[in-house]
């Protein structure tokens, strides 16, 4: 099948994604750069990006050497973060529009992708850059469907041990749960005004006003914090490699 996007010279794209992992994680070490399936964490969302078909170019930012090396392997620009956005302390948005600007890029819409991701559906960028053009929305996040963990379900203990609940309701099936969704960290596409619109005080500004959302199934999207989190990731993609081979 031939690749339909169109092509441009850096800088004139229409659709940058840029791709953010930093070098230092203190639950999972190394957290970006470890081996999934057989593959360098990070180089998972590179792939995806370069196969999105809405996606014009892929850079990745990030303070690390060894993540750079393995970005640059798989065909990405990569932009080294200064001290001021690669800190604890440093925010996403932040670290995302020194990308833009040390990349000379003047997209105007903007796909922001973890790099500790390795499991999504193969559209799902494209699914949100479609999105924000038909709805001239600011921003597009995926989301997933709260199940178990829906605040009608959960309770407060106190010091006794006495259970209380955390919202008062008489809801028994989950059935019957009002529909609510949690950002599964999959995608963010947000047009370039939102995302270099900064106010002192509101951290997600960038999502702009008109902020809105594309589904995701559970399974779909493997957000990697833990061990455990990696060990889910790395079967489902053994999992589809089997089936493929």
């Amino acid at each position: 099948m031939s690749d339909s996007r169109t092509t441009a010279a850096p800088g004139n794209e229409r659709v940058l994604a840029v791709v953010i992992g930093r070098a230092g994680s203190k639950g999972l070490p190394r957290k970006n750069a470890l081996p999934v399936a057989g593959v360098p964490m990070i180089a998972h969302s590179v792939r995806f990006a370069l196969a999105s078909r809405s996606v014009e170019r892929v850079i990745v930012s990030t303070d690390g050497a060894e993540i750079a090396e393995i970005a640059r392997a798989e065909g990405a620009d990569v932009f080294l973060r200064p001290d001021a956005v690669s800190n604890d302390t440093a925010t996403v948005d932040s670290a995302v529009r020194h990308a833009v600007e040390a990349s000379g890029s003047r997209a105007e819409t903007i796909v922001i992708l973890y790099g500790n991701v390795p499991v999504r559906p193969a559209d799902l960028a494209d699914r949100a850059v479609a999105r924000l053009h038909e709805t001239g929305a600011d921003s597009v996040q995926s989301y997933y469907r709260v199940g178990k963990t829906h605040p009608f379900w959960m309770s407060r203990l106190d010091e006794s041990g006495r259970v209380s609940q955390f919202i008062e309701n008489r809801i028994y099936r989950r059935q019957e749960l009002p529909p609510l969704f949690m950002p599964d960290g999959g995608v963010i596409a947000v047009r370039r005004a939102s995302l270099f619109d900064v106010r002192e005080g509101e951290p997600h500004a960038f999502f702009g006003r008109d902020r809105r959302g594309i589904e995701t199934r559970e399974g779909d999207v493997v957000d990697v914090d833990t061990a455990l989190d990696l060990a889910v990731a790395e079967a489902i993609l053994n999992s589809r490699a089997e089936v493929h081979a």
